[in-house]
């Protein structure tokens, strides 16, 4: 390979089976933190969207290292962010990385902890090859 040609590797989002989501929050937050991440997440989605009215989510590990969890329901959602005027409609996917990254940046504000910080990035690094990351990137900045 030359030295003008890049090497790119997508990000791939793999579906945490049922079995396997017990060890998935501790995982990523540890102990201390696993009981406030998941919570947080779900209060996004419900401050994000008003057409969000609870039900199963399904848990991404990334190959990057990163996560995010959406929502299980194959539909769209109206997402609105006040703080940026954002006003535009995401898959259930793209909602669900939406209200992760808000949740993440809540609390790594929260905990300043280098960990969540880096969990936010790596969840941002696919955002960006996401096939809503548009929409995603607006709602986010």
């Amino acid at each position: 390979m030359s030295n003008t040609q890049l090497s790119f590797r997508p990000i791939i989002a793999t579906p945490l089976p049922e079995k396997s989501r017990m060890g998935f929050l501790p995982a990523f937050f540890g102990e201390n933190l696993m009981m406030l991440s998941e919570p947080l997440v779900y209060h996004w989605m419900t401050t994000l969207s008003q057409d969000y009215n609870g039900g199963l989510w399904n848990y991404y590990t990334l190959s990057n290292g990163g996560f995010y969890m959406a929502p299980e329901q194959d539909k769209r959602y109206r997402v609105q962010v006040e703080g940026n005027y954002f006003n535009g409609e995401l898959s259930a996917d793209a909602a669900g990385i939406v209200a992760t990254l808000f949740g993440l940046c809540e609390l790594a504000n929260r905990t300043q902890a280098d960990r969540i910080i880096d969990l936010y990035y790596l969840l941002r690094d696919y955002a960006g090859e996401h096939p809503e990351a548009g929409l995603i990137f607006a709602a986010i900045d």
